[in-house]
């Protein structure tokens, strides 16, 4: 018979390691509301300061930049301290820049967004390759439930800014959230991550030459940096472009992003409920073509029922294709991919910098936002023309 304290440990490291899954799920809820916040407040933002597209541009380079910058720091602190520094300090700047987001001048609250963005940097991967490394076999799933928690928290924020902008009680938002983000890394600053259980790195496939190499890491990056540019470049002016694209009664257009994220959120459900391991090229290939269905009907539509289910559509597209990139990072690279995945969610970083901005810079010199949305749309073609290249079936 064991000992008894042989048969608690496990257990107690188990509960203890449900429970940090649940507080990060909790973390990714308030991720995603932050992140996507200015997407639907874009209009607002534009009237309030009499910007044009280019300048609307800045936040997202600000914001995605200094993830970018949060995600460097991420991947040292995460080598030389583990995941909890990362994680906590993370969630407390989400906090203290999201809260200082409604501020009098343009300047402040570009920075406001650049302080969250940071943290943003920080969490995200830490977040998720904590999950790649503690649920071994059921990383997928695991991966899926997260992402399902920011899809909860992202199509959340359209729906709060039109409420919010309509009652005057935009700050009292910002602020409760902002409360949110630093109580949950305070709990979790409390909570013993210790070393994350990871399958062992398989000594035969260095005898078999099968170790990834650096072509593949190139590869697997342009997917992260032009899937996390797609996804932001198309929620980020999705309320805009719906403004422009037909007539409305109200500021119902700011709920855009949401029927994108409803997407988002519906078939990453359904994605984690069914186990999708030995067929996920086929997910993300039949994926990126719904979404660029989606993103096409978007871009023609003239009604608020057609844009509403252009965005549903590219949402549903997109939304199990991410998990299956950091699946992939997890079982190809094995025990680097720590180091490995703090470049690849710096180039996702890049992504969701750069392709935003690139549509408000197309937009602005085309005159035509619809034009600037086209950039997304050649985004799912890329990742199409990389995975037929990576080969995914022959690898897992």
């Amino acid at each position: 018979m064991m000992p008894l304290e042989t048969q608690i440990l496990p257990a107690r490291r188990k509960s203890a390691q449900n429970l940090i899954f649940l507080l990060l799920c909790g973390g990714f809820v308030v991720n995603g509301i932050v992140i996507t916040f200015i997407g639907p407040m874009i209009p607002v933002l534009k009237a309030k300061w009499l910007l044009n597209d280019g300048q609307a541009g800045l936040f997202s380079l600000v914001q995605f930049s200094a993830s970018l910058s949060g995600v460097l720091i991420s991947s040292a602190l995460i080598s030389a301290k583990g995941f909890k520094p990362a994680i906590t300090l993370g969630l407390s700047m989400m906090g203290i820049g999201f809260g200082l987001l409604n501020a009098p001048t343009f300047l402040l609250a570009v920075v406001a967004s650049g302080i969250y963005g940071l943290g943003y940097g920080l969490v995200t991967p830490g977040t998720n390759l904590w999950v790649g490394e503690s649920y071994g076999e059921r990383r997928a799933t695991a991966l899926n439930i997260m992402n399902l928690a920011w899809g909860a928290g992202a199509i959340s924020s359209s729906p709060l800014a039109m409420l919010t902008v309509r009652t005057a009680h935009v700050s009292l938002l910002l602020y409760t959230v902002a409360t949110i983000c630093v109580l949950l890394a305070i709990a979790l600053l409390r909570m013993p991550f210790g070393k994350p259980p990871r399958e062992e790195e398989s000594p035969s496939l260095e005898l078999q030459g099968n170790v990834p190499g650096l072509g593949l890491a190139v590869m697997l990056g342009i997917l992260f940096f032009v899937y996390v540019g797609t996804e932001n470049g198309t929620s980020y002016w999705a309320a805009e472009h719906a403004r422009r694209a037909a007539a409305w009664s109200t500021n119902t257009f700011t709920l855009a992003p949401m029927l994108f994220f409803a997407g988002l959120l519906g078939r990453r459900g359904a994605a984690a409920a069914v186990r999708l391991r030995l067929r996920e090229v086929h997910v993300a290939v039949g994926g990126i073509l719904l979404a660029a269905a989606g993103l096409s009907i978007f871009l023609v539509a003239h009604s608020p029922s057609a844009l509403f289910a252009g965005a549903l559509l590219a949402g549903l597209g997109l939304a199990s294709v991410y998990p299956i990139y950091i699946a992939w990072l997890s079982e190809w690279f094995g025990a680097r991919a720590r180091k490995v995945g703090g470049v690849m969610f710096a180039l996702a970083a890049g992504g969701a910098s750069t392709m935003p901005t690139l549509v408000g810079v197309v937009s602005r010199y085309s005159s035509s936002l619809r034009i600037g949305l086209l950039v997304p749309l050649v985004g799912c073609a890329v990742m199409l023309a990389v995975i037929a290249l990576l080969r995914p079936q022959t690898r897992n």
